[in-house]
C-alpha cells in the first residue's frame, strides 16, 4: 500500500479558504476585480485537480500562488481607490 502525501489535502483545503475569501471580497471590492478573482480561482483549481495524485506538493504551491495573487489584487485596489 502506497503512501498518501498531505500535501494535496492541504492544498485543497488551502484553495477552499481562498474561494471563500475571495466571494468574501464582494462586500468591499469591485465586481469586476472579485470576477477576475473566480476566474483565476478556477484555472487554479483545475490546476490543482489535475496534480493531485502525480504531484501532490504542487498543489499547496498552487493555493499559496492564489493567496499571493489575492493579496496583491486588494492591495492594489486599496491603493488606487485611495
Amino acid at each position: 500500500m502506497e503512501r498518501v502525501s498531505p500535501w494535496g489535502f492541504i492544498g485543497m483545503g488551502a484553495l477552499a479558504c481562498l474561494l471563500f475569501l475571495t466571494l468574501a471580497a464582494l462586500r468591499f471590492a469591485p465586481w469586476w476585480s472579485v470576477l477576475v478573482l473566480v476566474l483565476v480561482w478556477l484555472v487554479l483549481f483545475a490546476r490543482a485537480c489535475r496534480w493531485f495524485a502525480p504531484a501532490p506538493h504542487r498543489v499547496a504551491w498552487t493555493a499559496a500562488v492564489g493567496f499571493v495573487l489575492w493579496g496583491t489584487v486588494q492591495v492594489a485596489g486599496a491603493i488606487w481607490l485611495w
